[in-house]
């Protein structure tokens, strides 16, 4: 997709993806990604293909060699907008916060408003698009680094290992201690 954007002239053509929103806590995180045209970044898929050294291996190879930048919205915003607006913000704020800017975004899923520059919305877009992917994968890496983070300053809910998403530990937990500020209050498991 790249490829072809960039022989129509479109020679920056970022991919922007986010990872967190289905999550039950933490932020949601959007990361655009430029990778370098004159290069190829063996490996690169959707994120959620990729086992967590994987992830790791190629976030050091995407943010070594491609322009990239992310945003998150925390929970509040996630309470506050609802999970979508408060993804296509980050998405937003990630693809602006690209120096220079893109001449082209192509964004899994979703179109973004308020964003000055043609982009195309891409259904699959981390399993059909090399930039949409890479930017899969650094909104993951960076995500889960945050959850395991949070897990350090209150280990109760076992962030480290669900990264903040339903499983039954972290119901459980939830069950058990309440929610903690990290917590998204608009989200309700059903066994709650």
């Amino acid at each position: 997709m790249e490829n072809a954007l960039r022989r129509r002239g479109f020679v920056h053509v970022a991919g922007a993806d986010e990872a967190g929103r289905g999550a039950l806590a933490g932020p949601v995180v959007a990361a655009a990604v430029v990778l370098d045209s004159r290069g190829h970044i063996a490996g690169l898929r959707d994120s959620k293909l990729l086992t967590a050294l994987q992830r790791e291996r190629l976030y050091v190879e995407i943010t070594g060699t491609a322009r990239w930048a992310v945003a998150s919205a925390p929970p509040g915003d996630v309470d506050r907008l609802n999970v979508h607006r408060a993804s296509l913000d980050a998405l937003r704020r990630a693809i602006l916060a690209l120096e220079p800017q893109p001449a082209f975004a192509l964004v899994d899923g979703f179109r973004v408003p308020g964003l000055d520059l043609p982009q195309r919305a891409v259904v699959g877009g981390d399993r059909r698009c090399a930039a949409i992917a890479a930017a899969s994968i650094v909104a993951k890496v960076i995500r889960d680094r945050e959850m395991v983070r949070l897990h350090d300053v209150d280990p109760r809910y076992g962030f480290d290992r669900h990264k903040g998403y339903a499983t039954r530990a972290h119901v459980d937990a939830v069950a058990r201690f309440g929610y903690s500020d990290v917590h998204r209050r608009s989200f309700r498991p059903r066994s709650l």
